[in-house]
């Protein structure tokens, strides 16, 4: 989550440099050339069902497809550290989600450390407005846009990020999660190609600076590769819910790369932010006074 929160916010660099869905494409496609060896099944893993083939493409098409789209247009027409605060309501999303889909109790102290967790980043709204954003990144494209359209579009992507918390734990309890990682980034690559290739026709690749193209593999490595197959081996030993409160730290890094990287102001106020969702992390997390971890947890 860590790792997704940065890349969150570098974002706005690459949307700097190129189309969405070409952005978006060549992140697919970099990161199918990565893991090829990763998509066939193991001699233990059985058989796909059908139920499952369609988790899988909700899993690709919510958590890569959408969320990808949502969150590079989003970002573009806020900023990294208001697109921190949009998703600090990942943990709440979540906890209802697997409530609702996989039938996880909401235990007291879950539901306080999602508390603390979205009320640390959301102070962050108090401090850093959307609307405020350094012109140089992304004024041509908001200036396009109503100012509500960047948030609805990070709302979005909070909620496909939400719906792939819980698909993937489904998803985990049959397939391997190097197997999943390869599934999912092979369908976003073809739900997105269509797109890509319509804005690879009049883009001038020549134009785009080395440190960016480095940036992009960056990206697309992290976005599709390491990112999934973490978060998904992780989803194997824990609860949805739980699993979801580390989302937190992707606002978070989101914010940091925000304020370190693209030079928004930071003060004692994100200090008291970050607390209070590191403090939520801690609290849902917690091994229970007298229990001791099982294997699977």
């Amino acid at each position: 989550m860590a790792l997704v929160g940065s890349y969150v916010g570098l974002s706005r660099l690459l949307v700097a440099s190129f189309p969405v869905f070409l952005l978006a494409w060549l992140r697919f496609g970099i990161a199918a050339l990565a893991m090829p060896h990763w998509l066939p099944r193991s001699a233990a893993e059985p058989r796909l069902t059908p139920h499952e083939r369609r988790l899988i493409f909700l899993e690709s098409f919510l958590g890569n497809f959408l969320f990808s789209i949502c969150m590079l247009f989003g970002v573009s027409l806020t900023s990294a550290v208001f697109a921190g605060v949009v998703m600090a309501a990942i943990p709440a999303a979540v906890a209802v989600l697997s409530r609702v889909f996989l039938g996880e109790r909401m235990t007291p102290r879950a539901m306080a450390g999602t508390a603390c967790a979205v009320a640390g980043i959301a102070a962050l709204a108090w401090i850093k407005p959307h609307g405020d954003v350094p012109g140089a990144v992304a004024a041509p494209l908001a200036s396009a846009w109503p100012t509500w359209v960047g948030p609805a579009l990070l709302v979005g992507a909070m909620l496909c990020e939400a719906s792939y918390v819980v698909i993937g734990k489904r998803l985990t309890a049959q397939i391997s999660p190097r197997r999943i990682s390869a599934l999912i980034n092979l369908w976003g690559l073809a739900l997105v190609t269509p797109l890509g290739l319509w804005q690879a026709l009049s883009f001038d690749f020549g134009a785009v600076a080395h440190g960016t193209w480095a940036l992009l593999v960056f990206y697309a490595i992290a976005a599709s590769v390491v990112t999934v197959w973490l978060w998904m081996k992780g989803l194997a030993r824990v609860p949805a819910q739980q699993a979801g409160v580390f989302t937190v730290l992707l606002p978070i890094s989101a914010a940091l790369v925000g304020v370190v990287l693209l030079a928004e102001p930071f003060g004692p106020a994100h200090l008291a932010a970050f607390a209070l969702a590191l403090a939520g992390l801690l609290l849902a997390t917690w091994p229970s006074p007298g229990r001791a971890l099982s294997p699977r947890e």
